[in-house]
């Protein structure tokens, strides 16, 4: 073991030098299995490892998120696979899924554009399930507590030997106090040791008081997630997986509208019009997923008229309709949300109705609380005030 570890360069290439170290007298908790991790990739491993450890102890299942740029793209944990969504993850030739191979698809799978080139963490040994997935898909990287030998050397050989492959120590716990400097200034403060359980989502503030067992797991999903994602920050669920995911935006509406559209996005890619588009022999998995993310979106009719698909389809899809996607996910239905932080006004409620959200989680504090409230009794939600903020940065 080494208490520094000495990095390529920082966030951009004309930031060096860059390492990563432990105080005097303390090793670093992990180890470089394979390739030479950089400092954004140190930073979305080491923000996964947390999430990722949060959500296996508070739901008992093996858990993996998929990091971009220091906020997760997706996060779930291992539940079984529908037909439908192995088949929107593009593993239904992989056979049997082991629960964290499963974890890993759903994580993965939610907002597959965004999840391109990701940092991957593990709550568990990665096993061999889980790296072949992890084998075909671009990525940056993976953490985990341990490697199945087997799985490890499918690993090792991604990106000719330069794939990086962390392991940490699942026993290291950090100092209670945390520190960081920026522009010569050293932050310090306690860290987020909040344990997001059950018992925050006890104040329900709503006419319906009734939030199932399945749906608590979501939310509590939704408010483990929020806990590493960059604020302010707001996150869809539906069976144990962020579905959409809205981070770093400075108004909580567009937080909830751009999450919104990602949980509409996935729900669309499970339309009949979409599963059965006939792509062309040899399209890789990305041009797959960027030409959904097209014909699912507004500009599919100018697409259309430029002949682009012949470079991707097999035979002209038909135009899937305003009316018709709408139709499609007002089947959309039981869907949990988190905020970060409380909602200022009920436009945000407005919003989230659209995606399918019947359960939400918020600190509450609102001058506007019964605006908020009156908004979700409006569409008979259940709402849970948790009092606590989670503020990410």
């Amino acid at each position: 073991m080494m208490n520094q570890l000495e990095l390529k360069y920082g966030c951009n290439p004309n930031q060096k030098p860059s390492r990563i170290l432990m105080k005097e007298g303390h090793d670093l908790p992990l180890t470089v299995l394979s390739g030479h991790p950089g400092y954004i990739n140190f930073l979305d491993a080491l923000n996964g490892w947390q999430l990722v450890r949060e959500l296996k102890k508070a739901t008992g299942l093996p858990a993996a998120a998929s990091f971009k740029h220091v906020s997760p793209a997706g996060a779930a944990v291992g539940l079984p696979l529908e037909d439908v969504l192995k088949k929107i993850y593009w593993v239904e030739d992989l056979g049997g899924l082991s629960p964290l191979a499963c974890a890993y698809a759903r994580a993965r799978g939610a907002d597959r554009m965004s999840s391109f080139g990701d940092f991957i963490s593990l709550s568990d040994v990665c096993d061999v399930s889980t790296a072949r997935i992890i084998k075909r898909e671009v990525s940056d990287g993976v953490i985990a507590p341990g490697y199945e030998p087997e799985a490890l050397e499918i690993l090792k050989a991604k990106k000719n030997g330069n794939y990086n492959v962390i392991q940490i120590d699942p026993s290291y716990e950090p100092e209670p106090v945390e520190r960081k400097q920026v522009f010569g200034i050293v932050f310090e403060q306690g860290r987020n040791e909040l344990d997001i359980n059950r018992e925050l989502l006890a104040n329900v503030v709503t006419e319906n008081k009734e939030i199932p067992d399945a749906a608590k797991i979501d939310l509590m999903i939704s408010l483990i997630t929020l806990k590493y994602t960059q604020s302010n920050s707001v996150c869809y669920v539906k069976g144990g997986q962020a579905i959409g995911i809205g981070a770093g935006q400075q108004s909580r509406v567009h937080c909830t509208r751009l999450a919104g559209q990602k949980a509409d996005n996935w729900f669309l890619r499970q339309a009949p019009q979409v599963l059965g588009l006939q792509f062309v022999d040899g399209i890789k998995r990305a041009d797959r997923d960027n030409a959904i993310d097209v014909y699912i979106g507004e500009e599919y009719m100018d697409v259309l008229a430029d002949g682009v698909w012949e470079k991707t389809f097999r035979e002209k899809p038909p135009v899937f309709t305003r009316e018709e996607k709408r139709a499609w996910l007002d089947q959309m239905k039981d869907v949990a949300l988190g905020s970060d932080a409380f909602f200022p006004f009920g436009d945000n409620i407005e919003r989230a109705y659209k995606s399918g959200v019947k359960y939400i989680a918020e600190p509450g504090g609102s001058v506007r609380d019964d605006q908020v409230i009156q908004t979700c009794n409006k569409y008979g939600m259940a709402m849970a005030f948790t009092g606590i903020r989670l503020f990410h940065h």
